[in-house]
Order: structure tokens, then sequence, then C-alpha cells
């Protein structure tokens, strides 16, 4: 049973995906009626063992449209000629799925504005506070 590295956290088990070869779509000629390259990948979100309970959350509570009501990621891949360069594809996409869910964003820290901010800021207020004093006003030919 082999794992796929995920980030340095996750490991997923290769026998928590289903891959289904599939026929792809478009141009093609012969050669498209005959080969089955597309890859769909299936991956339950909601019964899988590896991911922690955030990252679950996360993904199953995102609206992602390649989410089925059971919990479970379907990916379609069929940009390349060859099965393997799809199944690494959805791979791929999958991997991205799963990292952008554990991504945890860098909290903000709260500073103060500098002098020289609040200087340039009530500059900018008191010049534009000038345009529009001398708005509409009598112009002074002298």
């Amino acid at each position: 049973m082999a794992r796929i590295q995920i980030t340095n956290s996750i490991w997923l088990l290769d026998d928590e995906l289903e891959e289904k070869f599939i026929r792809s779509g478009g141009p093609g000629g012969q050669n498209v009626n005959k080969v089955s390259t597309a890859v769909q990948l299936r991956f339950n979100v909601r019964l899988s063992p590896s991911l922690p309970d955030r990252v679950r959350e996360k993904i199953l509570t995102s609206g992602d449209s390649r989410l089925t009501n059971d919990g479970e990621l379907v990916l379609v891949a069929a940009r390349h000629r060859t099965q393997e360069a799809n199944r690494r594809d959805a791979l791929e996409r999958l991997k991205e799925i799963i990292r952008g869910a554990a991504h945890v964003p860098r909290r903000r820290v709260a500073t103060r504005p500098t002098l020289g901010s609040k200087k340039r800021r009530l500059e900018s207020k008191t010049r534009r506070g000038n345009v529009k004093k001398n708005r509409g006003g009598k112009i002074d030919l002298d």
C-alpha cells in the first residue's frame, strides 16, 4: 500500500483513491473512439482517515461543484493524450485542493500609522479642502 505525500503532515493512502479511465471528448480522429485516456479520480473526503478534521471541513464546506452529496470529490482529467499524463494531472489537482484547504493564513499584526503617513494624510486633506473652497467663487482678474 503506497502513500502519497500532500504536505509535510498529510499523507493519503493509495487505496483511498479510485481511478476510472473514460473516453475523452473533443477532436482526435479515430483514436478518440478506441482509447480511454481521460481519468476520473474519486476521493471520499468525508470518510478519509488521512485528512485532519479542519481540512476535511474546509473542503466539504467550500461549495466546490466537484463534490457529491456523499462528500466524494470527483476530478476529471482529459487535457493530455495519455492515461499516465492524465493520471498525474488529476492527482496534482487533488493535491492542490487539499493543500489549499490545509493552508492557514498568517495573522496580521496590527501596527500604528507612522508620523510621516499621518502628516501626508492631513496635507492631502488640506489640499482637497482648498480645492473645494475655491470652487464656484468669483475669479479675481487683478
